[in-house]
């Protein structure tokens, strides 16, 4: 579940606090990374858990309306398309998803206020309308409520921003990402068999040693990067410089010098577009004319190796399309 950007993020937040903070060790730097990592599985987890939840809320608003004294004829033969949506069994039922969910004790029992603010605000909206409505409904139509439930209302709800920086301070900038991964989950439903395909905390263990590596030789090079970096940044004083936009360009020099089976042009892009939404509103721009005078230099001297698959060359030329879209982390997210 986890890609590359989202390592960077970490690796960037992680970083961030250790050097404000005097420095620790490596080891227990490293586990602060994978803690961090662990914590935005922990949330997508959760975001799966809620179809179930909403389910039961409607489930129990029909059960009540039954109880009245005098129901109405549509509370005594209610619509129960929502209730019997198939997505929802699916994951439901899923047993990875559950084992998951039990091993780190999630679940919504006790957020009953603000799972019931997400159902209010779920079945008041026009597509919901239109889903309960409709003459018929497919399997597609039971995920693509939820679908729609995500990006209208979950992804944009100050509310439940709020609710997760209360539970963890390491969900402050995780929903957009996590919830995105969610929602291909469940488009991913297979409607033959019902099953659901959880995705694993990591896609390969080639991420895990990004992770590791990425982490551990920013700190070890973080002497040598500096001093590039000040070479390079002759009319501002190191101390001048925003220290976040400083370490943004210690991470993707690491990056371009230990992992030779990147694109450099990836390798910047990726970092620049963290730095629009880490750092200043001109921090992009600063960080790309820092990083192309450095790159340039480390070039001169031969100093950036890279090989695999489309990188012939890549040392003096811009690479081509194609070989940004082999490489291109955020190509199958």
């Amino acid at each position: 579940m986890i890609n590359r950007r989202l390592i960077r993020i970490k690796a960037l937040q992680v970083l961030f606090a250790y050097y404000r903070n005097g420095g620790d060790s490596l080891i227990n730097l490293e586990k602060e990374l994978f803690h961090s990592i662990d914590k935005s599985y922990h949330l997508y987890i959760l975001l799966l858990l809620l179809p179930e939840t909403l389910v039961e809320l409607a489930q129990n608003k029909i059960d009540l309306a039954k109880q009245k004294l005098r129901p109405t004829p549509e509370e005594l033969n209610p619509n129960l398309r929502f209730v019997q949506n198939r997505a929802a069994a699916a994951l439901a039922n899923d047993d990875k998803l559950h084992e998951r969910a039990q091993e780190n004790r999630l679940n919504w029992l006790n957020q009953s206020e603000i799972t019931k603010s997400l159902f209010n605000q779920f079945i008041a909206s026009d597509f919901y309308a239109s889903y309960m409505n409709a003459d018929e409904c497919s399997f597609a139509d039971d995920k693509a409520v939820f679908v729609q439930f995500f990006n209208k209302i979950l992804n944009v709800n100050d509310d439940f921003d709020s609710f997760l920086e209360e539970q963890s301070i390491y969900w402050n900038d995780d929903l957009e990402f996590v919830s995105s991964m969610a929602v291909k989950t469940i488009k991913k439903i297979d409607e033959s068999s019902s099953s659901v395909n959880v995705m694993d905390p990591f896609r390969s263990d080639d991420d895990i040693d990004f992770a590791k590596r990425l982490l551990r030789k920013t700190v070890l090079n973080h002497k040598e990067n500096l001093e590039l970096i000040d070479q390079f940044t002759q009319n501002w004083e190191l101390d001048r410089i925003a220290a976040m936009d400083i370490l943004i360009m210690e991470l993707a020099l690491t990056e371009i010098m230990e992992f030779p089976t990147i694109p450099v042009k990836v390798s910047m892009n990726e970092y620049i577009d963290i730095a629009k939404f880490y750092s200043t509103e001109q921090s992009n721009v600063f960080i790309n004319g820092v990083l192309d005078k450095i790159i340039a230099h480390l070039r001169e001297k031969g100093a950036i190796v890279k090989q695999g698959r489309g990188l012939i060359g890549e040392n003096n030329e811009s690479i081509s399309s194609e070989s940004l879209n082999v490489f291109d982390d955020e190509e199958d997210n």
